[in-house]
């Protein structure tokens, strides 16, 4: 059977409106198999030619039945969209924003029953918080008041070494940690998880004092070795010089190592084997992050540019040019933007990648006259001469360090830096008139003056107020952000001054203890949801700097260090539970 969709255009038969909208016509002969007879303005037809036509006019009919049902089901179902169309429409904007809000609210009021209540949750509207503070995520602001929340003092620590040359670069992705070293070497640690939850659900039976964190010996996992012998080997999926930075992808899947042989090695987080190497840096990558909940890379490197790299493609993005000297470190954060320094130069940039732009930060500052420090020479807090460090607070905040032994406080809206703090890890020990003299009578004058001690590591929990900070003086220091988001206050430290003579093993009470050595790199993660467990901070420590040859001191060693600082659950009135047992007992 023929059919109207498969005959040509040409013989396709064309239905003329009828009904009252149909347009006014001249009148027509009566109708003959359901067509009108030509117009008298036309010559009537001939018998052949009515022959012709009587006969297509037959061959079609029969498909006419066909297309009327085809019109009837297309009718019916254009109908039907019709009717549940207009059902989507009834529905305006605001009622689907409210839809989609009740929505929300029951999800998070699942997960406030599932986590439960206490006494401190009575005094709070937890769903309230909860949507504050996923409204200022959003915007990339800071949103987390943590450090009211750790007790640094209580922190325990253990030390896990490496039989290698200085660590340079540490990363964590819990409950691994990354390890990167000058002679190679990439390790993997295992460590220890924190034991369930101190304070039981069940009100009957409460520990007279929580249990503190283990403080056993990461356990190293697995390694890989590159080898200089393979330098000019194109093949070889390995460093063949110093790895000198280190990062771990957010879903855990793979770990990137950039080091003085211009490489950008992908690795297999699980296995260490390498998957792909990139080569487009010309001189050493010295810095590595990862956006934050995503797979696309930032790297800088000596050549003076930062790359963009997307791992899900394995593919290269682009290069950004700007700095006048080499780029020494980098972070980044959610946005699709980064900070980076680049050491003499004494800027740091924020690269707005979307929009192809950038915004120059200059330093040069070692302190403000008001915030100036009694006791301290002004020759020693002299101008900076390189920035080495940066680090982000939030979308709008973040902070720089360097040589001159400052941290400076840094917001997008401003040019200088909004607060510096001078000499944030001490001065230097006075040199004795037989090392800066050979004379016998050295003259106590021509003394040099103590200089501050460099920013060798900064690192921060994005979107909150806590800032760690790394030298050579033995001891990690924690910084608070204040509530008017202007100023750094000391809020403690980890560790103590490094001793020599200080015995090494670890007390078994936790406390101060000193960092032997130079504090190249910090990483840290939470410990449960939003840190509910505390907080975990892996130091990466070498006898020399990660981008100097020269050694600090004579007992310094090259591994690490993991400190565990327990989280103090507050009451309403701001006493902690840990007091209120103290005084029970």
């Amino acid at each position: 059977m023929s059919s109207f969709f498969t005959v040509p255009g040409s013989q396709k038969k064309r239905k003329r409106p009828t009904g009252p909208e149909a347009p006014k016509k001249r009148p027509a002969a009566p109708k003959t198999n359901g067509r009108a007879a030509p117009s008298r303005k036309n010559a009537p037809p001939t018998t052949q030619a009515r022959k012709k036509r009587v006969e297509r006019d037959e061959s079609i009919s029969g498909s006419e039945s066909d297309d009327d049902e085809r019109d009837e089901q297309a009718s019916s179902i254009a109908s039907d969209a019709e009717a549940s169309g207009s059902e989507e429409e009834a529905e305006t904007a605001a009622e689907a924003r409210l839809r989609l809000a009740e929505r929300y609210l029951e999800n998070v009021k699942q997960q406030v029953d599932e986590a439960g209540f206490d006494a401190a949750d009575l005094d709070r509207d937890l769903i309230a918080e909860r949507l504050e503070e996923d409204v200022a995520e959003t915007k990339g602001k800071v949103y987390r008041n943590l450090t009211a929340e750790l007790a640094f003092d209580k922190a325990t620590h253990c030390q896990f070494r490496s039989n290698t040359k200085a660590i340079t670069a540490v990363a964590t992705r819990e409950p691994y940690a990354y390890t990167a070293s000058k002679d190679l070497h990439l390790h993997k640690w295992r460590i220890q998880d924190l034991p369930e939850n101190q304070y039981p659900k069940s009100k009957k039976r409460k520990p007279k004092k929580a249990p503190a964190p283990p403080r056993k010996k990461p356990e190293l996992d697995n390694y890989i070795k590159g080898n200089r012998h393979k330098t000019n080997d194109k093949d070889y999926k390995r460093h063949v010089d110093e790895i000198l930075c280190v990062a771990a992808s957010p879903d855990g899947k793979y770990v990137a190592t950039g080091g003085a042989d211009r490489r950008l090695i992908i690795y297999d987080a699980e296995t260490l084997s390498p998957i792909r190497v990139f080569t487009h840096h010309r001189d050493a990558v010295t810095g590595l992050v990862f956006r934050r909940g995503t797979n696309q890379l930032y790297s800088c490197s000596k050549d003076r540019t930062v790359k963009v790299w997307s791992l899900d493609e394995m593919a290269y993005v682009e290069t950004l040019f700007g700095h006048q000297d080499d780029v020494v470190d980098i972070d980044a954060l959610a946005q699709e933007r980064c900070v980076s320094v680049g050491s003499r130069d004494r800027t740091a940039r924020l690269w707005k990648v979307a929009e192809e732009s950038q915004l120059v930060f200059r330093g040069g500052g070692a302190s403000d006259k008001k915030n100036r420090p009694a006791g301290i020479d002004p020759v020693a807090l002299r101008h900076e001469g390189s920035m080495d460090r940066v680090a982000m607070i939030d979308d709008e905040l973040f902070v720089t360090g360097g040589d001159n032994g400052s941290i400076s406080l840094w917001s997008t809206t401003k040019k200088k830096p909004q607060h510096i703090v001078p000499a944030a890890h001490g001065l230097e020990d006075a040199l004795t008139p037989a090392q800066y003299s050979a004379e016998v009578n050295p003259d106590p004058r021509a003394a040099p003056v103590p200089v501050p001690r460099h920013i060798t590591a900064l690192r921060t929990i994005p979107y909150s107020d806590l800032i760690l900070s790394g030298s050579w003086d033995g001891q990690v220091r924690v910084w608070r952000l204040s509530e008017d988001k202007k100023f750094l206050e000391p809020l403690g430290s980890l560790g103590q001054e490094a001793d020599a003579d200080e015995d090494e093993e670890v007390d078994g009470d936790g406390g101060a203890w000193g960092i032997k050595g130079v504090i190249n790199d910090i990483s840290v993660f939470e410990r449960g949801e939003k840190g509910t467990d505390g907080l975990c901070v892996v130091v990466a420590v070498g006898k020399e700097q990660r981008l100097g040859r020269w050694r600090i001191g004579k007992g310094g060693k090259n591994g690490g260090v993991v400190f565990e600082v327990p989280r103090v659950q507050r009451l309403a009135n701001g006493i902690s539970k840990d007091t209120l047992m103290e005084d029970a007992e």
